[in-house]
């Protein structure tokens, strides 16, 4: 069995660490398990953060096509949503001619909503903008027979335990949440379940929530304002963490 990885920060891993200096993340934890249940298994990750759309489109699924992989995992267009002027129905038009082109090489296709933003300040004002571009994500899904993984249901990755401290990545828990989604979806049992209930959590004082909120501007905000404004990316220079197929470490030892 072959999987290809594709996307931005989400499938990259971040904010999950993993033992060998890069990050870990959903997919590698999916593979992990995959490895476990299929001897033959080999898998890629292409995954860049800060890619738009369109760049993984160019850039990352013509080298899936390539590998005629058995599995693709494609998330893409959080990065595009967040920029003022971006169109969710032209974003749909772009998702759609790479995934039909994925599909043509017999390879199953796995999609993916996004979270539900309302419990974001800085993004819920956008929420109508990130519903239309999902509902088109369900619509590619059905016309051409690709799994989705519902994230925008999954409550327990609406609670900021799940998320890193820049509150835009997940951490390791949020990423361990999703891999079990997928792993679902596709079928495959694991150890985790992504029906997850937080115990309940103690009261903040709201001077702290105001100096945690101040940091968070001072030291994400600004800078990733910073980088739009000057048409850079987190991701500029970086080469994917796994840019051809392979066998899982340890797989069949």
């Amino acid at each position: 069995m072959k999987f290809v990885a594709l996307g931005d920060s989400f499938t990259e891993g971040l904010n999950d660490p993993g033992p060998d200096g890069h990050f870990r993340g959903w997919a590698d934890r999916v593979a992990e398990r995959l490895a476990q249940v299929h001897p033959d298994f080999e898998y890629a990750n292409l995954a860049v953060r800060g890619k738009l759309l369109a760049q993984i489109v160019e850039e990352q699924v013509p080298l899936a096509v390539k590998m005629r992989p058995d599995l693709v995992s494609f998330c893409a267009g959080g990065n595009d949503l967040m920029r003022p002027g971006s169109d969710p129905d032209q974003m749909a038009k772009t998702l759609a001619g790479a995934v039909r082109e994925l599909r043509a090489t017999g390879a199953e296709v796995l999609l993916f909503t996004g979270v539900d933003v309302r419990d974001t300040p800085l993004m819920r004002r956008m929420r109508g903008k990130f519903a239309i571009f999902y509902l088109h994500i369900r619509s590619i899904a059905d016309l051409y027979g690709c799994r989705v993984v519902d994230q925008w249901s999954m409550q327990a990755i609406r609670d900021w335990r799940a998320w890193s401290s820049d509150r835009i990545h997940l951490n390791e828990e949020g990423h361990r949440l999703v891999a079990a989604k997928v792993l679902d979806v596709l079928g495959v049992a694991g150890e985790d379940t992504w029906r997850y209930s937080w115990p309940p959590r103690d009261d903040v004082d709201p001077r702290a929530r105001r100096k945690e909120d101040a940091r968070w501007v001072r030291e994400f905000l600004v800078p990733w304002i910073s980088r739009r404004l000057r048409g850079t990316s987190s991701g500029d220079g970086l080469d994917p963490k796994r840019p051809g197929l392979g066998p899982w470490p340890g797989a069949g030892s």
